[in-house]
């Protein structure tokens, strides 16, 4: 957790709001995992703060659900439950492939020549290993797709899962394989599109979100989730 605040201090928001958007930000990208305890002393000690935003933003976080209280216990990294993904990813499919569906009849050269220099900055990060930038790069991805189906509504119902789809984005990709089997999946994908078929476009969307939701739960498996005692899938 250290240096999180690192260049955010200087920031025009009250410090309030840089803790509580530095800590969510840890928990989206992984970076403070399902079930790990949040220790106000420790966070306020390793942020350079006090502890009163530190418990401020505890409590906030709690609200958005990405925080649960123990009793007796503490606060603590909400887990994941098969529930979660489930319901997240049945929603993102039927979306996420009618946006590539739409795409193929609406989608314009230079949202292709977009989609295909991003395909160039994901093979980069894969042969990098760069979890971190090659998130960046997935999300910019699906939004240029999001946008290439001319339905704002679809986008913006899409983005209310924002911050589910960056935790579940997070796992999925840093297991094992992923990287490049996204890739691949992404190439296809783009080459469906440009080629305008749409049947194609929708299926390997869908077998895309289905492949990233598999591998979410193959990773959640093999995690536990000390909040709750039990497996975090």
């Amino acid at each position: 957790m250290k240096n999180l605040l690192a260049g955010k201090l200087e920031n025009y928001k009250p410090l309030r709001e840089i803790v509580f958007e530095t800590l969510r930000e840890a928990i989206l990208s992984g970076q403070l995992k399902a079930g790990e305890r949040l220790m106000e002393v420790q966070l306020a000690e390793e942020m350079g703060v006090s502890r009163t935003p530190v418990r401020e933003a505890i409590r906030k976080l709690e609200l958005e659900g990405l925080v649960v209280m123990v009793p007796r216990k503490g606060a603590y990294v909400a887990g994941i439950s098969t529930k979660d993904i489930t319901e997240v990813f049945e929603i993102r499919s039927a979306l996420e492939s009618l946006a590539a569906a739409l795409a193929c009849e609406r989608i314009t050269e230079e949202e292709l020549e977009e989609l295909e220099r991003l395909l160039v900055q994901v093979a980069e990060c894969a042969e990098k290993n760069d979890l971190e930038t090659l998130i960046q790069v997935d999300t910019r991805f699906h939004n240029v797709l999001y946008r290439a189906s001319r339905n704002e509504r679809l986008a913006q119902i899409i983005n209310n899962l924002g911050d589910q789809i960056q935790r579940f984005r997070t796992t999925s990709l840093a297991t094992p394989g992923r990287m490049k089997e996204a890739l691949e999946e992404h190439k296809a994908l783009v080459e469906a599109i440009t080629a305008r078929d749409v049947e194609l476009a929708r299926r390997l969307a869908e077998e895309h979100i289905e492949n990233a939701e598999n591998r979410l739960m193959e990773a959640l498996g093999k995690e536990t989730d000390p909040s709750r005692g039990e497996a975090a899938s």
